[in-house]
This record gives structure tokens, sequence and C-alpha cells, in this order.
């Protein structure tokens, strides 16, 4: 299913796409928040991978503005609460995923993204 702690890893392989692949641009989607299990500690580990303006772009992207634009130093509890709504409780079930540069489109159906390629695109 595509969250955006998935989304958030990414990228367009297109072959020759290698440029302005990441992030991918969500596009005609239809979203479902579904509740998860807070973990403040896996959160804080996770916080080191995340490409922060990608996130907060694709949260705005679906609706949700709640992250700050710059990743706070501290990472208190609200902000965490927050960031574990955008990562994990925010689900996309249908649309797609378009490569800001190739403009290549990755189809969403049934909450799964279709990451594979034709022959003449790898």
């Amino acid at each position: 299913m595509v969250r955006l702690i998935t989304h958030n890893l990414l990228s367009c392989h297109v072959k020759g796409c290698t440029r302005n692949n990441f992030p991918l641009r969500f596009q005609d989607v239809k979203v479902e928040l579904r509740e998860a299990e807070f973990n403040a500690e896996f959160l804080r580990n996770f916080v080191p991978r995340i490409e922060w303006k990608a996130l907060v772009d694709a949260g705005k992207e679906l609706g949700d503005t709640s992250l700050p634009e710059e990743l706070p130093e501290m990472l208190g509890d609200e902000f965490l609460k927050k960031l574990h709504h955008v990562l994990l409780e925010i689900h996309v079930e249908e649309g797609a995923m378009v490569c800001p540069n190739c403009g290549h489109v990755y189809k969403i159906m049934s909450g799964i993204p279709n990451m594979l390629l034709t022959e003449s695109e790898i």
C-alpha cells in the first residue's frame, strides 16, 4: 500500500531518468485514513532517513499541512504524533505517481503501486 513512509523512498527508474526523478508527484488520488499504532521510538529512529521537504510536499499534495517546513531539533510527542499521522495513517488507494522529470506514470490500484517498467524503459 502507498503510505508516505514508502513514497519517501521511491524514485523513477526509467532508463536515462537519473536527474530530478524524486519525489514522484501524486495525481488523481483517492486517499483513506487508517489508524495505526503510535510508536515514538520507531519514529525517532526513522527521522534521519526521511527526505524532509519531499515528505512535507507530499503531505500537502494529499491535503495534510500539519508538518512544519523545517524539521524541528526537538522531536517532542506532539510533533511525533503529527509525523506518525502523515507517514503511517494516510493511505493512497487509487491514482498515480508521476515522475517530475520524464513524466512516467506509476499507477496505484487497490493501494498497490505498479513500479514495473516495460522492457524498453529498462
